[in-house]
């Protein structure tokens, strides 16, 4: 069972810098885990931990149920993916994947039989002769994943392996990384800083900022249930719209009153809500929870609010309205038709059902 384990890890460098504290989680055997967070979290730091290149302030770390600490990296059985692709130039694609089991010794019929399947899982057969310099940097992508592919390790290590690719091919690749998880079923750890790859690609997501693990969570938990402030601004594109305001109480209903606009909250939010009577709190609405009340055939007064187009994103079949008030700037996800002209007003309907409400001080989720 190739499942890894980080129990309070952290790693201090000089200076008392807290790359990682204290990090608690584990990837399943044969899990797709992505580690995500913004630059400088300490994601890569921890898959670095893994792969045993850094070593642990303290914690322990155990793969396949044997703790690695003091384990050398070419005893732990894991394959690393790097970001630049870390091919020798002056090898062909074959000597490239063939490398490191030359140096392990491995029987040269062996080596053959293996580069040869990892090339056909990889639909690169036709380049093994070929010189990095030769590949266009999908396939040397494609190349730097067979190497690991062809040691057939525990786990696979992937540090933000697709950041040098064009949008286009990102995709492409993320789809390509998805079949190759389901076809070699293998433990896989995947960082990345970006949002929409994590969502796309893992069963479950770790979510960092600051070397402490925010949520671990499956992506649509993560996205419908973030469990603070960071984490539901970080989850979604465009992210969530953030509002400040007051909790009122009137006629024994409870409302959210904004700088502009006032919205009564939900039956089944007031016990979570009470305790905030009078209270500062923080608001958070999902572009797509936003609607343009000429195309909402019921809407109630409780539930709206008036703002200005300032800017529009053409997206194809969606567009992304820039929207202001008095008091707050907004971003909403709207379809493609009835699109509206820049500087035009509009009244808007929150979907009172999907808003969230944040603790003003510790930013923690209250409902």
């Amino acid at each position: 069972m190739a499942q890894v384990s980080l129990v309070k890890v952290s790693k201090v460098y000089p200076g008392n810098i807290r790359a990682v504290d204290r990090a608690t989680f584990s990837a399943n055997h044969r899990e797709f885990l992505v580690l995500v967070g913004p630059s400088g979290c300490g994601k890569s730091t921890l898959l670095r931990l893994i792969a045993g290149l850094e070593t642990a302030t303290e914690g322990e770390i155990t793969i396949g149920g044997k703790k690695v600490n003091d384990t050398p990296p070419r005893d732990r059985n894991i394959a690393m993916v790097f970001q630049n692709y870390a091919l020798y130039p002056h090898m062909s694609v074959y000597d490239n994947m063939a490398f490191g089991l030359k140096l392990r010794r491995y029987p040269g019929s062996e080596i053959k039989t293996r580069v040869k399947e990892a090339a056909e899982i990889l639909g690169i057969t036709s380049l093994l002769r070929r010189n990095p310099r030769e590949l266009s940097g999908g396939e040397r992508q494609r190349v730097a994943v067979g190497r690991a592919i062809v040691r057939k390790p525990e786990v696979f290590l992937f540090d933000e392996p697709l950041s040098n690719l064009d949008a286009k091919l990102r995709v492409r690749m993320r789809a390509e990384l998805n079949r190759l998880h389901l076809r070699l079923q293998t433990t896989m750890i995947y960082v990345t800083h970006d949002q929409t790859e994590a969502m796309t690609m893992g069963n479950r997501i770790v979510l960092i900022k600051e070397g402490v693990i925010q949520q671990i969570a499956d992506p649509k938990t993560l996205y419908d249930h973030p469990v603070n402030k960071f984490v539901a601004g970080f989850i979604g594109s465009p992210p969530m719209n953030f509002i400040e305001g007051s909790i009122f109480r009137r006629d024994g209903k409870f409302y959210f009153h904004g700088e502009s606009f006032q919205t009564r909250i939900l039956a089944e939010m007031t016990q979570a809500i009470a305790p905030y009577e009078g209270r500062q709190v923080t608001m958070g609405v999902r572009p797509e929870d936003l609607y343009d009340k000429l195309l909402i055939s019921e809407a109630s007064p409780e539930n709206t609010m008036k703002a200005s187009v300032e800017m529009i994103e053409p997206m194809g079949s969606e567009f992304f309205l820039h929207l202001t008030t008095p008091h707050h700037a907004l971003i909403a996800r709207m379809g493609g038709r009835d699109r509206p002209e820049i500087n035009q007003d509009l009244e808007l309907v929150l979907d009172t059902s999907k808003i969230h409400f944040f603790d003003k001080e510790t930013e923690a989720t209250i409902v």
